[in-house]
């Protein structure tokens, strides 16, 4: 008989987490011929001009400069550079390693991204197809792909809605009448006890403590040559947001692997306990 695999998490934050820059900064902003710096101060102007959330002020500033430069703003362009966008070393075989590993544990590992970049971006990276579900800032298309406005602007206060989501099983963003309805602990798809969330910085402080409060775990990444990176995941370590820090390297063997696969490891031996509660009769 197949053993039933019981479901786990992993949610990760991507600029900084699985990325080293920001995704805007590897096709879209070079084909503006800007630096990624002459970029991020006119959105940041114009976050402060209109009072606007700074995603929904970047998006903006993506339209607004590529119309001055007749520079097509469309889904499938996104996607396009998302081919382009850099990702940490390990990630080609990361999916494939952490989900055997899993099995052997007897859980099915899933993936998700949470990020306030661009989901069409997201889509069009070589690891897309590794995640059950992507979560990030989207705009709405016309009929012919072009994009005309921001649909979903994926800040740091509302990335932990996603984490219900998951929890819930609710993954359509549009569903609003079954995220809030009311679920018993025992029918949720995900508790929070089996999920993991990476991320890098302060943005990922409100993901962190939705599951620390209700025994979940977090590990933070970190850039080594980049001292302002380093001293993020430090702090996220030392007021116990994070269980573990480690280089934002995910080959076989190092760090991060062996703390996630540790945390895999608990995750696997607390459900076999309460399974094994749940069938203590006298």
């Amino acid at each position: 008989m197949t053993r039933r695999l019981i479901p786990m998490a992993i949610c990760y934050d991507f600029d900084g987490t699985l990325s080293p820059g920001n995704m805007q900064e590897y096709g879209f902003v070079k084909q503006l011929g800007m630096t990624a710096g002459e970029f991020w101060k006119r959105s940041n102007t114009l976050a402060k001009q209109v009072g606007a959330d700074h995603i929904l002020a970047y998006m903006s500033q993506m339209r607004i400069e590529a119309a001055a430069r007749g520079i097509p703003f469309q889904k499938k362009k996104f996607k396009e550079y998302g081919r382009d966008v850099q990702l940490f070393p390990g990630l080609d075989t990361w999916f494939k390693r952490i989900n055997a590993y899993g099995r052997k544990k007897g859980l099915a590992v899933e993936h998700y991204i949470i990020s306030s970049g661009l989901k069409e971006i997201l889509e069009g990276m070589p690891i897309a197809k590794s995640f059950k579900a992507i979560f990030a800032s989207s705009f709405i298309y016309d009929a012919k792909g072009n994009a005309i406005w921001p649909a979903l602007a994926v800040n740091y206060t509302n990335k932990t809605q996603f984490l219900f989501r998951i929890n819930k099983g609710c993954l359509d963003v549009g569903d609003n009448r079954n995220i809030n309805r009311r679920i018993p602990e025992s029918e949720k798809h995900m508790p929070f006890s089996r999920m993991i969330y990476i991320g890098d910085g302060e943005t990922d402080v409100p993901c962190m403590l939705t599951l620390k409060n209700d025994g979940g775990h977090s590990v933070a990444v970190y850039q080594e040559k980049i001292p302002d990176s380093c001293e993020n995941a430090q702090l996220l370590l030392d007021d116990g947001r994070a269980d573990f820090a480690a280089p934002a390297d995910y080959r076989e063997g190092k760090p991060v692997e062996t703390y996630v696969k540790a945390l895999i490891d608990k995750i696997a031996a607390d459900t076999h306990i309460q399974i094994l509660k749940k069938k203590t009769v006298i």
